[in-house]
Parts: C-alpha cells; sequence; structure tokens
C-alpha cells in the first residue's frame, strides 16, 4: 500500500508551508531518512525528511508553492504502483467535507476548455507546463511583492534559473521556475503584490495554450485592466484644466487687478509664487497654468528711496521677500515586516488593556560590579545583561508578572523565558534567553551577541523567537532617558529600560553625584495588577542596586 506524505505542522503557528525545492523527483528512490524537500515556513527554510522506504510515485506540490498543513504533498510505494487508489481515497474524504464548493468547480473545469479552447491545468502539467504561483513565506503573509523579474515572456527558461525577487515580511527571496521551457506568461509587474496563491509566472513549451490556466486560476488582475480604468480619470483631469481657467479673475492685496485662472492660483499658491510678478500670456495679460509653470523669477529690482511725506507715514507695508519653493515627497511599499509588526503591535495594544509603572534605579553599584566582572569574565558583560539576569531572577519571586492571558484561564510559567528586542533593517526582532534564571552573566551575554549577529544576517531560526514569557526592550544605548513598550503577545509583561544618566542624587541628606537608570513596566492588567507590578519592580530594584545578590 502506498504510504501518503503529507505537510507537516513545523511550529505552533504554521497553518500552511511553501515547497521550496525538491530533492527528489519522481521515480527516484527513498529511504527512510532521506531529505525529500526544502519546506519554508513563516521564518526560516526547514528538510523536510522521508519515513518510508520505497519509490516516490507521485509529486502533488510545485516548487514555489504554498499548501495547507495536512495537505497532500507526496506519494511514496513500490516501483510502479498504482498509487491513485490512495489519492482518490484522500480527495474523497475532502470532498464529503465540502460538497457544495466542489461542484461548482467541476463544471467549471469542463466548461473551460471549450471557452478558451485550452486544457486543464492538470492536464497541461503533464505536457510540460509548470504554473509558478506566490509562495506562502511566513504564517501572517497574504500578499508578496515582486521585487524584481529576471526573465520577460518569451525568454528560455531552465529549472535552476531565478526568475524573480519576492520581498517577504523578513527578506527578500528568490523564487526559481524550477521548469524548462518558455516564460509563457508573467500574472504580476515588479513593484506590484500578489495574493499568496496567485499566479505569477507560467513556464512551458512555446505556443502552448494557457487560457483555461488563467479561467480558472487565482490570477492576479492584468495591468491593463488598470490602465484602462486609469485612462477616464486622466481625460477628466484634462477636461477640468480649462474648464478651472475659465473662472473670474480676482484682486490682489495691493488693490491692482490680478487676471488669474483658478488653477493657475492654486498651482501659485503651493509654489509660493506672487501672481504680481508673473505675466500673463492669455487674453488681456490673464495668468494661465502654463505660465506658473514657466515662471522663473526675476531679480529683485534695487528699490529708489521714496520721497518723504508726513501725510502718510502708517502706510508702508513690510516688504515680504518671495520664496519659491516646491511641494516634494517620495513613497516606497511597505515591506512584509513592517506589515506583520503594524498588525501585531496594533493586535497586542488594542486588544490587552496596558498600564505603566516607573522606578529610578541607583546604578552605581551595578557599574561597580560589572567592572570587577569584566575583568574577569571570558566575554564582555553588559548593564543589558545584568537586567536580563536581574529580570529572571525577580520574576522567580513574582510568577504573576510571568504569565500570560488565555481567555478562560492565565498560565502562571514557572520558567523564565526573556525576551531581547533587537533592531534590524526594516523591523524589529525578539530572540529568546531561555532559563536566563540559571545562566551566569557571561552565559547570557554570549547568548544575546550570537543573537544579535544572526538576527542582522537573518539567519534566526524559529527555535531562537518562540516561547518567551517575558520581553526586555533596552533604547539606553541611544540615549533614552524614559520610554514606553507595546507588550509582546502574548507575554503579559515587557520591560523598557532606559540610558543610565549622571545626575545629582541625595545620599545621607547630602546632595551628591549620582548614576540614574530609569525603568518602565508595562502590564496586561488583565494579568498584572498595579500592586503586583509594583512589588515586581522593587524586588528589580533591589537586585539591580546590589548585584551581589544576583550571585547568591
Amino acid at each position: 500500500m502506498a504510504d501518503i506524505v503529507k505537510m507537516p505542522k513545523m511550529s505552533d503557528t504554521m497553518t500552511e508551508g511553501v515547497m521550496a525545492k525538491w530533492h527528489k523527483k519522481v521515480g527516484d528512490k527513498v529511504k527512510s531518512g532521506d531529505v525529500l524537500a526544502e519546506v519554508e515556513t513563516d521564518k526560516a527554510t526547514m528538510d523536510l525528511e522521508s519515513y518510508w522506504d520505497g519509490t516516490l510515485l507521485f509529486v502533488g506540490v510545485e516548487e514555489g508553492k504554498a499548501v495547507p498543513v495536512d495537505a497532500v504533498i507526496a506519494v511514496i510505494g513500490k516501483e510502479g504502483e498504482d498509487y491513485k487508489a490512495a489519492l482518490e481515497a484522500e480527495s474523497g474524504s475532502q470532498k464529503s467535507e465540502s460538497p457544495k464548493e466542489e461542484a461548482p468547480k467541476e463544471e467549471a473545469k469542463t466548461e473551460s476548455p471549450a471557452q478558451g479552447g485550452g486544457l486543464s491545468e492538470e492536464e497541461l502539467s503533464k505536457k510540460g507546463v509548470t504554473v509558478i504561483r506566490m509562495p506562502l513565506l511566513s504564517d501572517t503573509m497574504t500578499e508578496g511583492v515582486i521585487a524584481e523579474w529576471h526573465k520577460k515572456v518569451g525568454d528560455k527558461v531552465k529549472d535552476d534559473d531565478i526568475l524573480a525577487d519576492v520581498e517577504t515580511d523578513k527578506a527578500t527571496m528568490e523564487v526559481m521556475g524550477y521548469a524548462t521551457g518558455t516564460l509563457l506568461h508573467v500574472g504580476v509587474n515588479k513593484g506590484e503584490a500578489a495574493k499568496v496563491n496567485g499566479i505569477i509566472a507560467i513556464v512551458g513549451p512555446e505556443g502552448t495554450d494557457i487560457s483555461s490556466i488563467l479561467a480558472n486560476g487565482d490570477a492576479p488582475a492584468k495591468p491593463t485592466a488598470d490602465k484602462s480604468a486609469d485612462a477616464p480619470v486622466k481625460e477628466a483631469k484634462t477636461e477640468a484644466a480649462p474648464a478651472q481657467e475659465e473662472a473670474p479673475a480676482t484682486t490682489n492685496s495691493n488693490g491692482g487687478r490680478i487676471i488669474a485662472s483658478p488653477l493657475a492660483k492654486k498651482i501659485a499658491k503651493d509654489k509660493g509664487i506672487d501672481l504680481a510678478q508673473v505675466a500673463g500670456s492669455a487674453e488681456g495679460g490673464r495668468i494661465i497654468k502654463k505660465d506658473i509653470e514657466n515662471y522663473k523669477p526675476a531679480a529683485a529690482p534695487a528699490k529708489t528711496d521714496a520721497p518723504a511725506s508726513s501725510e502718510k507715514p502708517a502706510a508702508a507695508a513690510p516688504v515680504i521677500p518671495t520664496y519659491v519653493g516646491e511641494v516634494k515627497f517620495t513613497e516606497q511599499p511597505v515591506s512584509q515586516m513592517r506589515k506583520v509588526i503594524a498588525k501585531r503591535l496594533a493586535e497586542s495594544l488594542f486588544t490587552a488593556p496596558h498600564f505603566y509603572l516607573t522606578v529610578s534605579i541607583d546604578m552605581d553599584g551595578a557599574m561597580a560590579a560589572r567592572t570587577a566582572i569584566n575583568a574577569v569574565a571570558p566575554v564582555k558583560v553588559s548593564f543589558n545583561d545584568i537586567v536580563i539576569k536581574a529580570v529572571a531572577i525577580a520574576l522567580k519571586k513574582h510568577p504573576a508578572v510571568n504569565s500570560s492571558w488565555g481567555g478562560d484561564k492565565i498560565r502562571f510559567n514557572e520558567h523564565t523565558n526573556i525576551g531581547v528586542a533587537m533592531a534590524v533593517e526594516d523591523g524589529l526582532l525578539v530572540p529568546v534567553v531561555r532559563f536566563a534564571d540559571g545562566k551566569s552573566l557571561s552565559h547570557i551575554s554570549a547568548e544575546v551577541k550570537d543573537f544579535g549577529a544572526k538576527a542582522k544576517a537573518k539567519k534566526l531560526q524559529p527555535a531562537d523567537w518562540e516561547g518567551s514569557t517575558f520581553t526586555v526592550s533596552n533604547l539606553g544605548m541611544f540615549g533614552i532617558d524614559e520610554f514606553t513598550s507595546i507588550i509582546n503577545s502574548p507575554d503579559g509583561a515587557i520591560l523598557s529600560v532606559g540610558a543610565i544618566q549622571a545626575v545629582p542624587v541625595v545620599k545621607n541628606g547630602a546632595v551628591v553625584p549620582g548614576n540614574v537608570m530609569k525603568l518602565t513596566l508595562g502590564c496586561d492588567h488583565r494579568v498584572v495588577d498595579g500592586a503586583t507590578g509594583a512589588q515586581f519592580l522593587q524586588t528589580l530594584k533591589g537586585l539591580l542596586e546590589e548585584p551581589i545578590r544576583l550571585l547568591a
């Protein structure tokens, strides 16, 4: 009996996977433990291993295509074995779940050849036609942006050619066709977004009729439709301009008659041009649009001293120089990473009721301790490392702060996994220092430095950023005294760390120089109350002001 291979769930948030690359092809021998393919999850590419011995009889997913978890992606069995019965049994169970939706699709498929004169996608695939769709590159991705096309329609394509670059939420990745033939169709232009699973390209033998695929597939709207939609708008604008130019003229501030169309006045206002300085080219000296566009400010003429007058000394108005400016700006599409950050932070802020508590820490003891530690430590320890260690120990004493809201229950975590917010190009990543309360300061420092290097190189794996119970965000290195952060869901709290400031402090009744750092605790009021958060900060304050307690 042939074995069905389904898309595995490779992370707790994964709903779909993208088949990045097949390492085996139909007819190849497969052993248990062999890598069948590479699957892209939301933030990493992982190997898919075989758990069976046999021959790869069927591949159901094209490279670059996204499929949901538990969908059939391959069949492994004995060479020459009839695997269609197993596939039909699997597809039959799926059809029984949604019979109403399947019937219209079957009708559409039977009608499409007559409609476009072409074959179905399944039939064309047997003739060497490969449909390339927008892959799902993260669990929150709904669309991808074509950053660059490396091939154009009519170009010859080899199976290892890079067709395009696709911008995702974490990186710009290459899309390979893994097919040999001619590029028959491009479904989305450079710089435009395509929905996940939407057709972005089709490769096959030159001259193949692909009309049925385009009729039934999730092809994005063609650019020609956009152009035709824009045409009436452009015509309306060109007709509106003369109509505006026919409006009556108005007078200027000096009482003189300025004959100008409203459109010319608007453009002049936007550019900061004094209409009194513009010569009109239309009938009667009327100023129109082209006069403003062609206007070049002349050098101000030298002023002649006006004869002294005792009658109207107050009539002279201040002379305001003319400044010609231009309204100018640039726009760029929102990156996939920024879209995800915006979505998740908005969900956290508007779902969890936030409140904030701030405390000042005397850092003299921590500064002395850090100097002594770095004299003997194998890795240089930062103040942020000391904060992470102190937070982990304080969480052990205040489990309510180390909790998360679950709707009908609250989870109190007994382990302390501290997320460390790190800024990267175009966004923010939060790798996790696991079981931080049991690690030395040197261990924490080495781990954080390693995470920082991986984050900048975009090489963090799912295991690096999943499972935090509390988050630390530090902007002290940028000189920020104090700030608030949005909770990193599902954590119940987040700590914002400011810079160490040299300020006057009162000690033993005397004003002396001191070093103060402000910490702000952001709490989810559903799980952390004000008194609970305050008690946690008092414990944290004591640990940082007497760092010897971190080693006790």
